[in-house]
Order: C-alpha cells, then structure tokens, then sequence
C-alpha cells in the first residue's frame, strides 16, 4: 500500500472512532435508493456532510446549549459525560448523523429513542427549577443552539458563499428533527434564529458547573496520543466559534493573533480531513441514493 494511502486511513480510522458509526446499529448503505428524512439535494446534507466542521460546531453547540440553566441540569444530572466524554460525542454524532443520512426507517427511529430517553430525564436544577428534557421549550433551545452551531463552523470553515436563501432553508429543513422529538414553535430562518437568541440571553448563565463543562472539554480525551493537539485545535476552534457575548459571559478572550492562528490552523486541518475521510456516513449515505459508485 502506497505510503500517502496508508496515512489516509489511518487518519480516517481515528476520525470514525469518535462518530457515530463507530456505535454500529446503522446501515447508511441499506436501503438502496432509501432518501431517509431529507436526501441528498437538501442544504442539511450539504452542511452535515462536512465532517471537521461539525466536530468544531459540536463543541460551540455544547457549550452554548450549557448556558442555559435547565438543559445544563439535565445533563449533569442525567448523563454520564463527565466520565465518558467521547462515548457522549459518539452519541451525539450517531443521533446527527442518523437522522440526517440514514433511511427513513432508522432516522425516525432514533427519534423515538430520544423521546423515550427524555421522559426520564427530570429534576430540579440548582437554583430550584423544575426541568423536563420533554418540555418543548427546552427541546428547541437545545435545536437552536445546535443548528446555529453547525451553520456557523460550516460558514467558517466550509463555505462562507451559502446564500442566505440555503441558510434559511437549512433552518427549515433540520427543523423537522426537533419537531419530531416535540418542539414547537421552532425558529426556522436566519433572522428568527438571531432574534431567538437574543431573546433568550436574558435567562442564560454561567455557573460553577457551567466552568466545569468549559474545563472538561478543554481536557476531553483524544482517540489516540497521536490525535491529541488535532482534538485541542478542534475544541478551541469550537469555543472561539461561539458568539462573542457567549465568549463574554464564559469569561472567555482570545487575541486578535490567536484567533487569526486558530482560524488558520482549523482551516489546514479542515483540508487534510477532508482527504482523508472517505467512508464516512454522508458518503455511505451518497452510495445508498445513487449519487456515488
């Protein structure tokens, strides 16, 4: 095997090891010709397809979802990622990616799941509100900060040309997924995105358990020794992609040069994961439409 091919999946195994194809459970390649919930010609499998960005938009989303005092209970009080840091990735990843590109039958599947999960997921969170992962409010800040999250590390790091028209339809499309899980209500434009967000500043907050969140991830595990600074770049670029009033309220400042070093080392990476990863779920996903051999 040619050198530069060796190196090429090696990398890629590294990178699957923490998506969701490393859990099993779901054939993107199976049913032939199965368009799953969106299909290949929707903005959401432009934007999802994108493995490096979504990585990065992953840790702005989570940091941003944990602003807000009920979703940040509900997942300290109910979930194990404080231990199991990649396991959590890995989840998340499969959820993502299986209701983006597998077939119809595995996507709504994975939302009955989670509507199950959430039922139990219940409490009083630290400053004594009650908290339900139910509760359709909840499930669409959960959704925004998320999509929000994606869209701007796709613009960043993919392609910073998507009109506005794909941005909106990109809100409207992946609307779907929080609808099935319960949300209603939900922000589907770039302009209802932004004026729900800053609606919501008011009720967010950072905490003790908040900071903890923001030192678990600047210490989260790599796959291997080797992915190690790969994994570092790829949270920091996640934290210095969130909103600058979000960075404020973690306390959280970057110079001009480390943000212009940030930026320039993510986009290099961004590259050389895109060379390497060729048997992830978008193009396995790709192969099950017709759109690849």
């Amino acid at each position: 095997m040619p050198v530069g091919e060796s190196l090429r999946k090696k990398i890629e195994r590294q990178v699957l090891s923490i998506s969701g194809l490393a859990l099993g459970g779901i054939d993107f390649e199976q049913p032939r010709g199965d368009a799953g919930l969106f299909g290949p010609d929707t903005v959401v499998w432009q934007v999802h397809g994108d493995f490096s960005t979504m990585l990065c938009g992953g840790v702005s989303a989570l940091l941003l979802q944990m602003l807000h005092p009920l979703a940040l209970a509900g997942v300290w009080d109910h979930s194990n990622f404080r231990q199991d840091m990649l396991g959590r990735l890995r989840r998340t990843s499969q959820f993502v990616s299986g209701t983006t590109f597998a077939s119809l039958a595995d996507a709504q599947r994975l939302i009955e799941r989670v509507k199950s999960i959430h039922l139990g997921v219940t409490g009083v969170d630290a400053h004594g509100n009650p908290y339900a992962a139910s509760d359709p409010d909840l499930l669409v800040w959960v959704h925004v900060a998320e999509s929000y999250s994606f869209l701007q590390s796709y613009l960043r790091y993919r392609n910073p040309n998507l009109s506005l028209a794909e941005q909106d339809q990109y809100y409207r499309e992946v609307a779907r997924v929080v609808e099935g899980l319960g949300g209603v209500n939900v922000p589907t434009s770039v302009k209802e995105i932004d004026d729900y967000l800053e609606r919501m500043r008011p009720s967010l907050r950072c905490d003790e358990r908040t900071l903890e969140v923001v030192r678990l991830l600047k210490n989260a595990p790599a796959p291997s020794r080797a992915a190690v600074p790969v994994g570092k770049l790829m949270i920091w670029s996640g934290i210095e992609l969130l909103p600058q009033w979000a960075q404020d309220e973690l306390g959280i400042r970057f110079s001009p040069l480390i943000r212009k070093g940030i930026d320039f080392s993510m986009r290099r990476i961004a590259s050389v994961l895109r060379w390497a990863v060729r048997n992830g779920s978008w193009t396995r996903a790709m192969r099950r439409v017709g759109r690849l051999p």
